[in-house]
This record gives C-alpha cells, sequence and structure tokens, in this order.
C-alpha cells in the first residue's frame, strides 16, 4: 500500500466515524422504552404488588426480589419499573427497602418534603408516558422534616427554605385544624402534590386513559408500614 491509498484510508476512516457519532447524536437516546419481553402489571395489580412488598418489610419478613447478577444483567439496557414513587429525600425513607423490591422494579423520585417541582414532574412523566409506568405514587412520612419546617416557617440557611413555599399550601389547609398540625399536614402535602401533578397534561392522559393509578400514601418510621392515605 502506498503512502496516497493510506492517507485516503485514514480520511474514509475519520469520516465513517463521524457519520456515525452524528447519528447517533440526533437519535432520541432519552427516549428509553421498556424491555419487549417485559410486561407490565395492570394499575391495580401493581398497587397490590407494591403494598404487599411492604407488608413483607413491616412483617419483617422480605424476599429482597430483583437483586441477583442475573437481574442487573437483564435490566443493564432497558427498564420497565412498575411503580413511581415520589417521596421525601429522607434517610430513613429508603424505597425499594421498605417495599420489599429490587433493581429496576421502582422509578423513584425522591426530593425534601415528596414536592412536585417542574423537574420532578418532568421526571415522573418520562417514567409514565415513555416507560409506561402503571402506578404513581406520592408518598409522605411521619415526622417530615421538611413539612416541619414548613409549619414553623422559620427562616433557614441557604437554599435549604426553598421547599418551603412548596409546601405551605398545604399547611394552610390544616393549620387551624384541631390535632398534630405536622402530621395533619404530612397528609394534606401529600395530596396537594397529587393535585400539581394531575395538572400534567401526560400524567393526566395516561390517568383518564385507564394506565395510570394514582395514589398517596404514608410511611410509619415507627412500625415501617405504609398506608394510603389518597
Amino acid at each position: 500500500m502506498n503512502q496516497n491509498s493510506s492517507a485516503i484510508g485514514r480520511r474514509d476512516l475519520i469520516k465513517l466515524v463521524s457519520v456515525g457519532a452524528l447519528g447517533l447524536a440526533s437519535r432520541p437516546l432519552w427516549k428509553a422504552q421498556p424491555a419487549q419481553a417485559v410486561m407490565l402489571p395492570s394499575p391495580n395489580a401493581a398497587l397490590k404488588q407494591l403494598m404487599a412488598g411492604n407488608q413483607r418489610f413491616a412483617q419483617h419478613k422480605p424476599t429482597y426480589p430483583d437483586q441477583t447478577v442475573e437481574r442487573l444483567q437483564e435490566v443493564a439496557q432497558s427498564q420497565s419499573p412498575f411503580a413511581t414513587v415520589l417521596t421525601c429525600a429522607d434517610s430513613r425513607v429508603p424505597v425499594e427497602i421498605l417495599f420489599d423490591q429490587g433493581i429496576g422494579d421502582i422509578f423513584d423520585v425522591r426530593v425534601a418534603g415528596n414536592i412536585a417541582t417542574p423537574e420532578v414532574i418532568g421526571s415522573i412523566e418520562y417514567a409514565v408516558e415513555l416507560l409506561g409506568t402503571p402506578l404513581l405514587m406520592v408518598l409522605g412520612h411521619e415526622r417530615c422534616g421538611a413539612v416541619t419546617a414548613a409549619v414553623k416557617y422559620e427562616p433557614l440557611p441557604g437554599d435549604i427554605g426553598t421547599f418551603v413555599d412548596a409546601i405551605l399550601p398545604a399547611v394552610e389547609r390544616v393549620k387551624d385544624q384541631p390535632g398534630d398540625t405536622v402530621d395533619k399536614a404530612v397528609a394534606a402535602n401529600v395530596v396537594y402534590q397529587i393535585e400539581k401533578l394531575q395538572r400534567s397534561p401526560l400524567i393526566k392522559m395516561r390517568s383518564q386513559a385507564g394506565k395510570l393509578k394514582i395514589v398517596g400514601g404514608r410511611y410509619d418510621l415507627d412500625s415501617g408500614q405504609v398506608k394510603l392515605i389518597a
């Protein structure tokens, strides 16, 4: 092979790689679809599956499903979570553990106060619209620090207080009711965040079509139980 043909070969190779890279860049890679072989449960069946896992956890009888090396490899290229859970970032509320689920089972969205910010709503839209997740749960929890901060409404350093404004409307609904204001606000906040999520056309459309069930839950830190409240 002479020098000229070698140079041409290198140019062709560079062109081929460049075209390939542009082709990949133009593909909507973020539009990941569920694995074709996976049949997601119905919305009601998904809720039953999720709550059964919590019952096992609360009774100290976990089965640790979908946590093998085989499962890791199975979902490495695609995901088909049967539930989306929006919950608090609190370290005591580890979603996969308290629902006794494994890798790829739950699309887990966590933020202080389980608030539905635009970024959170977008994440959930991705799960329910593009992955086809049939169940959406907003999960509040006992003695939530974010809700407590909203109830107290005291100055907080840095950006810590940004989530307070997102919870205040829920606090307003229960602040004059008798009983534990924080606990009542936890439940009210779950309902309020669900209302915000239902304003999303994508989420609303899936729900109205019967392809998505939306529920609210409250996690008890002492017992480990999740109770449906909405």
